[in-house]
């Protein structure tokens, strides 16, 4: 799940290097939450307009832990 969020990230940003992810433990409701850090010029990017393009990594994020019974959320720090 991590992989994926890194590369669907260095993929759409100027500075592959800068994109982290931290993932915190499970929640009580069993919901893993990914913060994705990327550099302050490539926020935008990563937002996109009105925030679609970070409406779809929250989807296909959604849609690949559906698949292994899981539930992540993504924040953009």
């Amino acid at each position: 799940m991590r992989e994926l969020l890194i590369s669907i990230a260095q993929g759409l940003v100027d500075d592959p290097s800068a994109v982290t992810v931290e993932e915190d433990a499970p929640n009580e409701n069993g919901v893993v939450v990914f913060h994705l850090h990327v550099a302050p010029d490539d926020m935008g990017r990563v937002i996109g307009k009105q925030g679609r393009i970070a409406k779809a990594i929250r989807t296909v994020m959604r849609a690949s832990a559906n698949r292994k019974d899981a539930h992540v959320a993504v924040e953009i720090d």
